[in-house]
């Protein structure tokens, strides 16, 4: 199969195409031949800093951990599906996991799920870790119907499905932005859009809260807004982190009694831990999305396998707005 190589790490390494042999199964396996991938801020990361990240592949590696495709063989022990499904999932791109920018991967069935039928593979592949994310930081903070949730950076990757998430569960949404596409977008999504060039954070939540906080802040931004998203939450509030490698004091945290909570969706990619968890909220998203509740959001540009460093590009320039996809 052709896959695309990257033989060593740095921002200016070069992705190669090399002819490797299809990959074998191992029990609890399906073998998909892949239809697209997406590139998410974590591949850069990875493609940048190469072993610095803990969670990195040894070169030559195949990175890219989103995918969508068809189930072409499976192996022992699999009965939740048949050669010929349509699938999707996060399931590659780390540690000894081989990744998504090759023509066929084979999977973990506990990290994949049938993909939303009202979707494109495109669309499907860029759904999954964002999917993923935004989903579990939301159930873990416990949202209810009624709440109000603020989203930091809801024209974003995870920011764009979790605003779309909290409106399905029946919140309140609000959500920052900088500059009129990305409040366009937001306001699109059928959240209120805060300019967080122009407005001070306790301007908004004086004025949408009347000085209360919001219920839940999902900052899918990080770094130094944390302090933001502390002032933002109501006493006792919950607020979700995606973005957390910072030191930080806690006092503002402390008085206010907020419960942090931290996700980092890989845990199960790289422990092998409570895998089947991806498989259920793949599941959910799909079905959230068949019900015409959740739409992802894509750049308006094209890429395919041989495009790989210009969709790596492209992603890192923040120029664009949507989900990075390459398509087989």
């Amino acid at each position: 199969m052709k896959a695309m190589i990257l033989n060593q790490y740095g921002s200016d390494s070069v992705f190669e195409l090399t002819e490797i042999a299809k990959p074998q199964l191992s029990s609890g396996e399906v073998l998909i031949k892949i239809e697209a991938s997406s590139v998410n801020t974590v591949d850069t990361m990875i493609r940048n800093m190469g072993k610095d990240l803990p969670l990195s592949p040894d070169t030559p590696a195949i990175l890219g951990m989103d995918f969508a495709g068809t189930i072409e063989a499976v192996g022992d022990d699999v009965t939740a599906f048949s050669i010929g499904d349509e699938v999707y999932g996060c399931a590659g791109g780390l540690a000894t996991l081989p990744g998504t920018l090759a023509e066929y991967i084979a999977a973990d069935a506990n990290l994949i799920a049938v993909k939303p039928k009202n979707l494109t593979m495109r669309e499907a592949a860029s759904l999954p870790l964002v999917a993923i994310t935004a989903y579990e930081g939301l159930e873990r903070a416990g949202i209810k119907a009624g709440q109000k949730v603020l989203v930091h950076g809801g024209s974003g990757g995870v920011g764009h499905i979790a605003l779309q998430l909290a409106r399905y569960f029946g919140a309140d949404v609000y959500s920052t932005g900088g500059g009129d596409r990305q409040t366009a977008l937001i306001e699109k999504l059928g959240a209120t859009a805060i300019n967080y060039k122009t407005e001070k954070v306790e301007d908004y939540v004086q004025q949408y809260t009347d000085g209360a906080g919001f219920d839940i802040v999902y900052d899918s931004v990080g770094g130094a807004n944390m302090i933001n998203s502390f002032n933002a939450a109501k006493l006792n509030g919950h607020v979700v982190s995606t973005v957390s490698l910072l030191e930080l004091d806690l006092t503002l945290a402390h008085f206010k009694g907020l419960s942090l909570h931290v996700v980092f969706m890989l845990i199960p990619m790289l422990h092998n831990y409570k895998r089947a968890e991806h498989h259920r909220v793949l599941s959910e998203i799909a079905k959230i999305i068949e019900e015409g509740k959740l739409s992802p959001i894509l750049d308006e540009n094209r890429y395919t396998l041989t495009d790989v460093a210009k969709a790596y590009t492209r992603l890192s320039s923040g120029e664009g707005m949507g989900k990075v996809v390459i398509e087989n």
